[in-house]
């Protein structure tokens, strides 16, 4: 199986009805840590031990998001940020978002 951060994220166009938690279920098992909220999105918090490295993981997720064209709502505060994605054409959860998610464990894991 290929890992999700390996994959492409699809941009929706909508017209398409949000996974189903029994869809979405295998998904978030493959990340870590996320939760799906209310199965319309996914969130997670990430510590840091400072604010300029926050915000430099803030910028970073920044990045990999404009490369995916897919856009998470971040909140930065001193040593943590809070990333929550979903899709907002469907209002929902799509493949896209698990995807971004994985791409978003990966940027941690290869900044530590």
């Amino acid at each position: 199986m290929t890992d999700l951060a390996d994959k492409t994220c699809v941009p929706c166009q909508g017209g398409i009805p949000p996974l189903t938690e029994a869809e979405y279920a295998p998904l978030l098992a493959e990340l870590d840590g996320w939760t799906a909220v209310d199965g319309h999105h996914l969130h997670k918090a990430f510590d840091f031990p400072d604010f300029v490295t926050a915000l430099a993981f803030t910028n970073a997720v920044g990045a990999v998001a404009e490369e995916a064209w897919h856009h998470p709502d971040l909140h930065l505060a001193w040593g943590r940020v809070g990333v929550t994605v979903f899709t907002h054409k469907i209002d929902g959860l799509a493949e896209a978002d698990f995807v971004l998610a994985a791409k978003i464990d990966r940027l941690r894991r290869d900044s530590r």
